[in-house]
């Protein structure tokens, strides 16, 4: 009752098919896009930028990457960020090579070449999948990183190896280059997550959308159907590395400015944006930002408490993160596989009947 329905009638097959078909769910979310956009800019600083807000952006487009790849095509991929590093590196190169091309541009370009290599290592699910794919794009991480370190002409013969993002503007504001502002930074991530938000969610409603989920459930029966599993699987690892591969370039060129491959992309980086989607919720946009913003500020409050707050050492607060992310792994897996979201959905079915008995 406290999360009423009644009286929400849909009058017009357009308002039936609305991304957000109650009331409350509108108004919640447009207020939060309201906040966002013309009321955290005021008070951001740098430690909100860099420390919580930049890295929930960053990681809320990785995760509904890979959502989109594991979650609604059922293709598993550890290969997350080797395909962030190919949009880093593409974004580096793009700068580089050509200076006057416009920031937003050399971003979505980057996501461009990582889809056309997230297709090439997507091929194999043609042929396998489960356990075999995983190892698959396990291997690609693997090469992709040790390409980055390798072949001098990626990171323009420099001595070190790393790449450093050159200065750009946007409307007379750096974006990228040490002289940027939060909130520059944090307006033109939370522009990109905003933008291909919606088109993911509108495109996961669609046709495409919807073989997807044909075969993920059941390939089989999806193929005698009508769905062509070439084209669904592909076109889901062009999608999911897209987006992959432009969170992989606004982590290189506008959170962090500079990046080095074994360090910035490694196993790791895989493994956590996995984890995000698990905790979150496989299948299930609200569950990639959910995923995201769990595993970015936990850690942030487990080490002001634990070494703030109760002198503990920085290891061993690192070692209670890890023990809770996988705990958590583990529950979701075994009591709610769709994770935050599920629990989420769960509590609105309760408010819904609320002072009622269920």
């Amino acid at each position: 009752m406290l999360y009423r329905e009644t009286g929400d009638f849909k009058t017009s097959y357009v308002k039936d098919q609305q991304i957000f078909p109650v009331l409350q769910d509108r108004i919640a979310f447009w207020g939060l896009l309201v906040v966002a956009f013309a009321v955290v800019p005021f008070f951001i600083d740098d430690y909100w930028g860099n420390s919580i807000l930049l890295p929930f952006l960053v990681y809320a487009l990785a995760a509904i990457g890979l959502n989109i790849l594991t979650g609604y095509c059922g293709q598993v991929s550890l290969g997350t960020g080797g395909f962030m590093a190919v949009g880093a590196y593409a974004c580096y190169k793009f700068m580089t090579a050509f200076p006057e091309l416009n920031i937003i541009f050399c971003v979505l370009l980057s996501g461009g070449v990582t889809a056309a290599v997230g297709v090439l290592f997507g091929l194999p699910s043609l042929r396998i999948k489960g356990f075999y794919l995983a190892v698959a794009t396990l291997a690609a991480q693997f090469f992709l990183v040790w390409l980055f370190n390798k072949v001098p002409w990626f990171y323009n013969y420099s001595a070190t190896g790393q790449i450093t993002a050159p200065e750009r503007t946007l409307f007379g504001f750096a974006i990228t280059g040490p002289s940027t502002t939060p909130a520059a930074t944090y307006l033109f991530c939370l522009a990109f997550l905003v933008v291909l938000g919606f088109a993911a969610k509108n495109l996961l409603r669609g046709r495409i959308g919807r073989s997807w989920m044909a075969i993920r459930d059941m390939d089989i029966a999806a193929e005698i159907i009508g769905v062509s599993p070439l084209k669904a699987k592909l076109s889901a690892f062009a999608v999911s590395s897209f987006y992959v591969g432009v969170a992989g370039a606004l982590y290189f060129a506008v959170w962090f400015g500079a990046a080095e491959p074994t360090e910035a992309f490694g196993i790791n980086q895989s493994f956590l944006v996995l984890f995000m989607v698990i905790i979150g919720g496989l299948g299930s946009m609200l569950g990639s930002f959910l995923g995201a913003a769990f595993m970015t500020v936990m850690p942030i409050l487990l080490k002001n408490l634990m070494v703030g707050g109760f002198a503990f050492d920085i290891a061993v607060a690192k070692h209670v993160e890890v023990t809770i992310v996988g705990a958590l792994i583990i529950f979701f897996l075994i009591v709610e596989p769709h994770g935050f979201a599920r629990l989420w959905s769960i509590t609105k079915e309760k408010l819904r009947l609320w002072p009622f008995p269920h």
